[in-house]
C-alpha cells in the first residue's frame, strides 16, 4: 500500500522538480529531487528525469565521491556555500532529495533558470 505524505501548509510547490518553503523570502529552504548519474564523462545538468532533475557527475559512485561532487557542483551552479547543501535522502541511490538551506530568492531564480536551460 502506497503511503501518502502531506506537505506543511507553508510549503509552496513551485515546480515538479523542487519545492520552496515560502515562509521567509530571504531565507528559503529549497528541496530538490535529483536523479544522479555517477561516472559520466563530464559533470553537467542533463534535463529532467520524471519529477527529478537529472545531473551527470564525473565522479564514481564509491566512497561517497559522487555525493560530494554533487554538492560541489550545486554549490558552484547556485553560487552558495557547500555547507548549505545537504542530501536529505538517497545517499546510497541514484534518486536523491537535496536540501538547500538559507537560500535567497536570487538562488531560487538561478535554480529555476538552470532547470529551464537544461530542458
Amino acid at each position: 500500500m502506497a503511503q501518502s505524505f502531506e506537505r506543511p501548509a507553508d510549503f509552496l510547490s513551485v515546480d515538479s522538480v523542487y519545492s520552496v518553503d515560502s515562509a521567509n523570502e530571504d531565507h528559503q529552504r529549497i528541496l530538490l529531487n535529483v536523479h544522479l548519474q555517477p561516472g559520466a564523462r563530464s559533470t553537467a545538468l542533463a534535463g529532467r528525469h520524471g519529477d527529478a532533475l537529472k545531473i551527470r557527475i564525473a565522479a564514481p559512485a564509491v566512497d561517497n565521491k559522487a555525493n560530494a561532487a554533487l554538492i560541489t557542483f550545486l554549490s558552484a551552479l547556485l553560487g552558495i556555500a557547500a555547507h548549505r547543501i545537504h542530501i536529505r535522502s538517497g545517499r546510497h541511490s541514484r534518486r536523491k532529495r537535496v536540501e538547500i538551506a538559507g537560500a535567497s530568492s536570487a538562488v531560487a531564480a538561478r535554480l529555476r533558470a538552470a532547470i529551464a536551460t537544461a530542458g
